[in-house]
This record gives C-alpha cells, structure tokens and sequence, in this order.
C-alpha cells in the first residue's frame, strides 16, 4: 500500500478535526461525484462507511434533482430530521459532498457553520487527481 500524498493526509485530517470537533457529530464522510466513499472518520468501521455513503449519494441525486426544476441554484445542504438525530450533506467540491450524522442535541446553527468552514478549508484542495487518491486510499 503506497503512502498518502499530503494533501490527502491533510483532507483527512480536516475531517477528523471537524467531527471530534463539533458537538453532537457521530460521525463524518466525504463521498465523491460518482457515490463513493472517498474519507471516513478514524473511529468508524468502513461498512458502516460504505452504507452512508450510498444513503448520502442518493440524498444528492435527489436534491440536485429537485433542484434543477425550480429556478433556486445549485445545492447547498439538505438537511434530514429523524426522531433521534440528523442526516446533512453538504457540497464541498467538483461534485462531492460531506455528509454528516449528528445527535439530536447537536445545535444544527453550529453544525451548519462548522460544516461551511470545513468546506471552505477542503474544498479548493479537493481536485480530481486527490479525489481519485482518496477513493483508492479509504481507511480499512
């Protein structure tokens, strides 16, 4: 297994610091244009991963969707509020999107913001050269 670039081991970082970071975070992934899983939390098992992964792309196609038949621009975040907690998934970049699982005490404000600022540090490193490094590379 070859090593990661820095660039990788920084997005991974980057998303490990916003979900030990961020109160009532559970757990976080970055999933890429085409639906898969492209970086998962350290603390996750990569099944479990593989399944938001493809819950979160669905979301997106689905949003982007909706999105194309009213005159409101391109996908910003949706937002699912389940009895127990919340599904986001927001756009970073080039098609790929963080989805995150949060607490039900999680303060959605606060997420919102910390998930913005997150895309705002990852999103213009994210090319499709580290895209595709990141999706080889997933944590087992």
């Amino acid at each position: 297994m070859s090593t990661l670039s820095t660039e990788a081991r920084t997005f991974n970082w980057l998303l490990d610091t916003f979900a030990s970071g961020t109160a009532g975070v559970v757990q976080a992934i970055a999933v890429s244009s085409d639906g898969l899983l492209m970086a998962m939390t350290t603390a996750q098992e990569r099944a479990n991963s593989e399944r938001l992964a493809a819950v979160v792309s669905g979301l997106t196609s689905l949003a982007v969707g909706a999105a194309s038949c009213y005159p409101l621009g391109g996908l910003n975040r949706v937002v699912l509020d389940m009895e127990e907690g919340y599904l986001l998934v927001t756009s970073i970049s080039a098609g790929s999107v963080l989805g995150v699982i949060a607490e039900r005490s999680a303060n959605l404000g606060t997420l919102a913001y910390e998930m913005t600022l997150f895309v705002n540090k990852a999103g213009d490193a994210l090319t499709p050269k580290l895209i595709d490094e990141l999706k080889s590379h997933v944590r087992t």
